[in-house]
């Protein structure tokens, strides 16, 4: 077994779960990033993967890896920031104990993320909205479990992550309805549910409790749906709610739209920013700063504020012979 392969173990089976207790997504991005980049490697170097040592890991190869993710495999830029991260996340535990790679591991330790534009944030119209959640056919139990799904992300700003882990004790209805979930960064919150939001789910609920396994929202066998399940019944309804709002077919919808949305409603009802941080679980508000800038109300109303060009600059001073003034009007 070579140093790498050693060192790959150690990190996943111990010091991943036992010392960092990384969540098991970030567990499976930073080893399907290994699995990607070893099988890279073994390609390039014409070795077999468990061959493959720090030797080969070296920044030109690392490089060379990252070009390819965008290049041929089609990945954003920040996918590629993403698996650069994963690949610095156990070579910086690795780095102390391999000090004769301590070059090489240095090198590519160096390497930056690379900058990229942010881009606009997509959000649905509160049309668009009510023609998604209407899509379901209520007819069928996949069809209100999806209706409960739509309706509960478009509320809460859920994270397919927070969706996917919630069971039936996460929802609380009656007085002051809630849905708690544990979110990134092992933060557990609880969100309000308005009472359209709790007569859906408490609908909903009466029948799922008649089915088998815990998820709240659960494929035919009672097992928690899988993030592309969340994807795929999404698009699936976005299709038919376009032929109702067109405009939806011109949008990149994905559950993460979904999560914009209700952000973008709070924000839209005056609600302070700081407060939306926290709706959302989000550590710092400045990751909220993003939907300022796509809420052009608020830019338009700042513009309204603002002096048109050909304003004359100076102090306001009333005209003295009010017919004078109304005259000019």
């Amino acid at each position: 077994m070579t140093a790498l392969a050693a060192e790959l173990q150690t990190y996943f089976s111990v010091f991943a779960r036992t010392q960092r207790d990384l969540s098991e997504h970030t567990i499976t991005a930073y080893r399907d990033t290994w699995r990607l980049l070893l099988t890279f490697l073994a390609d390039t170097t014409e070795q077999r993967a468990e061959h493959i040592d720090f030797d080969q890991l070296d920044a030109a190869h690392v490089a060379a890896f990252l070009d390819y993710l965008e290049h041929q495999r089609g990945n954003s830029t920040a996918t590629r920031n993403a698996r650069l991260s994963a690949i610095r996340a156990v070579l910086t535990h690795a780095l102390p104990g391999h000090l004769d790679h301590a070059g090489t591991i240095s090198q590519v330790l160096a390497i930056p993320p690379k900058r990229h534009p942010t881009p606009m944030l997509e959000f649905l119209t509160a049309a668009e909205s009510d023609a998604l959640i209407a899509a379901p056919d209520r007819s069928t139990w996949t069809g209100r479990r999806d209706h409960a799904i739509l309706v509960l992300a478009l509320q809460t700003g859920l994270r397919i992550s927070e969706l996917r882990s919630l069971t039936y004790t996460s929802v609380h209805l009656g007085t002051a309805a809630s849905v708690t979930c544990t979110g990134k960064g092992r933060r557990t919150r609880a969100t309000p549910l308005t009472p359209t939001t709790t007569a859906v789910l408490a609908t909903y609920l009466a029948e799922r409790h008649t089915r088998s396994g815990t998820a709240l929202f659960s494929g035919p066998r009672g097992q928690q749906l899988s993030p592309d399940a969340f994807e795929h019944r999404l698009k699936v309804h976005a299709t038919t709610a376009a032929t109702a709002c067109p405009s939806l077919a011109d949008k990149h919808l994905t559950m993460h739209t979904l999560r914009h949305t209700a952000a973008m409603n709070l924000l839209a009802a005056g609600v302070d920013i700081s407060v939306i941080a926290l709706w959302l679980g989000h550590q710092h508000t400045h990751s909220t700063d993003a939907y300022l800038h796509a809420d052009m109300t608020i830019k338009q109303k700042a513009i309204d504020r603002t002096r048109t060009p050909e304003t004359t600059p100076g102090i306001y001073h009333p005209e003295p012979d009010i017919l004078a003034w109304l005259t000019t009007l």
